[in-house]
């Protein structure tokens, strides 16, 4: 490519790394709620600023030339930088945000999060918030490539030496079972073991978690069914197709069939699961040990207080943690 023309710009810098790091121009586009064909402007902007092609668009997925990815070296920095900087300006004036992108986890979407959003936007009147839900190995790759600011998930296991973290809520991981099924005060286990087990996708940490824990307690429970729905596996249990193990949080999630099914602890070695509030370290300042403060009081109301109340055996087990 031939003389510089135009200017670098930081929007043209989020764009493009974001193509380089989901591999298409649509692919950036649906991350960024843009275009195909604006993300495609800002590209062959940049590359006219700075005289170089970056990138070949015309396979799948993108290729970086070299100078590309010298180039994403730099743009990383450079946009980490107008991210601190931006954070420095919120936390003198948390009202000067402009913009959030946050990551929760599924099992808070119906109740959790429209409260918190609720509550953050009454603070930030000029911030446009964007939120992503899913699973949370995958709210973790967003915060990996910086697609989001903050995210709410379950543990992974040790933190990159790039995050901080901020510890929420413990969980225990319960048997459901059809209704009347079990005589809790026989030998549960083997009553379990005579009915299949309706698991929770391994696609998901939380089925590998699952299954890992069966594992370890040298149990081969009959396996007919994995699925990824809270709603699909809880309607089954409650037609008495088998038992399931979940979280109370997977548990509320499906009410609409918790009355057709019974709830009780794992009959072998406990399994539980931490959920945490995690950012990039130190580019958001205090707002991610804010945003936590804020989540506490909610999780208490709407998680553990209810759930408590109806299965008062979990006060020890489902309980909120210190920051």
């Amino acid at each position: 490519m031939g003389q510089s023309s135009g200017r670098i710009t930081l929007w043209g810098i989020e764009v493009f790394l974001a193509t380089a790091d989901e591999g298409s121009v649509s692919a950036a586009a649906r991350r960024l709620g843009a275009s195909p064909s604006a993300i495609s402007q800002q590209l062959t902007a940049l590359e006219g600023a700075l005289a170089a092609d970056l990138m070949d668009r015309s396979v799948r997925p993108v290729v970086l030339t070299p100078a590309g990815e010298l180039f994403r070296r730099r743009a990383q920095t450079i946009l980490s930088e107008a991210q601190q900087a931006r954070a420095e300006v919120a936390a003198h004036d948390l009202a000067a945000l402009t913009d959030f992108r946050l990551g929760m986890i599924e099992d808070f979407d119906a109740d959790v999060t429209p409260r918190l959003l609720a509550d953050m936007a009454q603070d930030l009147q000029s911030c446009q918030f964007l939120l992503e839900t899913g699973a949370s190995h995958r709210l973790f790759d967003l915060l990996d490539t910086r697609a989001l600011d903050m995210i709410v998930a379950a543990d992974m296991g040790a933190a990159a030496d790039w995050m901080e973290v901020h510890p929420l809520l413990s969980e225990p991981f319960l048997a459901a079972v059809p209704k009347g099924r079990i005589d809790a005060g026989g030998d549960v286990l083997a009553q379990l073991q005579a009915l299949p087990l309706i698991q929770y996708t391994q696609r998901h940490l939380m089925g590998r978690q699952i299954a890992a824990h069966l594992a370890r307690q040298n149990l081969t429970p009959a396996r007919r069914f994995e699925l990824d729905s809270y709603h699909a596996i809880m309607a089954m249990v409650a037609a008495g197709a088998g038992w399931t193990i979940l979280t109370p949080l997977g548990y509320q999630r499906a009410h609409r069939f918790r009355d057709a099914a019974d709830v009780l602890p794992l009959p072998f070695a406990p399994l539980s699961r931490t959920i945490s509030l995690s950012a990039r370290a130190g580019v958001l300042q205090e707002m991610p040990a804010q945003v936590a403060a804020r989540l506490r009081p909610l999780l208490q109301e709407l998680v553990v207080t209810p759930t408590v109340t109806r299965f008062p055996w979990l006060k020890r087990d489902l309980r909120l943690l210190p920051d």
